[in-house]
Order: structure tokens, then sequence, then C-alpha cells
């Protein structure tokens, strides 16, 4: 297992996996990681779906394609604009064809959800770096509206998909881009 400072260096956003699935032990107990995230008051109001069939994340990523154009056509200022060739590309798949999608779900009455989803996430996320694996967050994935569809991927209504998590073995790890300054804006001593 990686040093702490080294999986800060080595977990990369992936869109490029290998044609090898990810054993669902494996998930599991990268799940398991996540749940030693902070959560408000330790509420740890998250969930997780795994999704480890290719026609269902294609399924997916058709819906949320679908669903992201409508937003463009309803608002041509929304920040999605930039990736509309992509989404108008029936070729492009917005999961980027990893062999496993893990949706981040939680309560929509749970006022800290966004947050405290995020922060599993991100011990998602190292814990697969951790385990060799890669992850992307993929924020184009979380807009279903099917009824039929969230009935099929087991949401209840009372939930919202926070974090759309792609996972798989990575062709190769990218260089990390360059980071701004640490924005420190004033410290009090």
């Amino acid at each position: 297992m990686a040093d702490f400072a080294e999986l800060l260096r080595k977990r990369r956003s992936i869109r490029d996996f290998q044609e090898k699935e990810v054993p669902p032990a494996v998930v599991r107990e990268i799940i398991q990681d996540a749940y030693l995230a902070p959560s408000a008051g330790n509420g740890q109001p998250w969930k997780f779906i795994v999704i480890h069939n290719r026609d269902w994340i294609r399924r997916l990523s058709e819906e949320s394609k679908k669903n992201n154009l409508a937003q463009i056509e309803k608002d041509p200022s929304s920040p999605i604009k930039k990736y509309e060739a992509r989404l108008r590309d029936k070729d492009f798949n917005v999961f980027y064809n990893a062999p496993c999608l893990v949706y981040i779900v939680g309560s929509r009455d749970v006022r800290s959800l966004a947050v405290d989803c995020a922060l599993a996430a991100s011990y998602f996320m190292f814990a697969a770096t951790a385990r060799g694996l890669g992850t992307c967050w993929v924020a184009l994935g979380g807009d279903l509206r099917d009824p039929l569809i969230l009935k099929g991927v087991g949401l209840p209504e009372s939930c919202r998909i926070v974090a759309p998590i792609i996972l798989g073995y990575p062709k190769g790890i990218p260089a990390a881009p360059a980071r701004n300054d640490p924005g420190i804006l004033k410290t009090l001593a």
C-alpha cells in the first residue's frame, strides 16, 4: 500500500481502462474504506449503487447524454454547453467504457448530503488508487430521469445521485495537470 503523500500524487482522473473486470469483492472493500469518511454529525448518509453490467452502463450513458442535451437546449448558457459536441457523438460514452460504475447517492432530505457524499467519494477514489485501480468522477453521468431506468438501478425516489464514479484498471496513469498556488486569503495568528 502506498503512503498517503504518494496516494495524493498518484490519484488521477482515469478515462482509459483495460478490458479487465473489477472483482465485486474488491469493490466492496473500497466501499468499506469509503465508509470511514467523515460526515456531518457522523450521519453517514451515503449509499452505493454498483453496476458491473456494460449494457447497463451504456444505457445510463445514453440517458445522461439525452438529459444533458435537453438541459443545454433549455439553457444555452449552461456550463455543460462546452460538452455539447461530445454529447451529440453517438459513439461517446460518458463513462468512457469503464467496466464498473458506482453511484454514491443519499436522501434528498439530508442538508449536508453533497459534502458528505463528496468526502465519501474522495475516500472511495483513494481506496481504489491504493489497490491499483483508476477512477473518475463523471458529473455528466448523474442526470437520470427515466422512471424505468431509476427503478432498474435501484435508486429510491427519496434519494439523489451525488457522485457517479467510474472504476477500472487503468491502461496508464496520466501526468498530473498543473496546479494553482494555494489560495490562502488570510492567515490570522
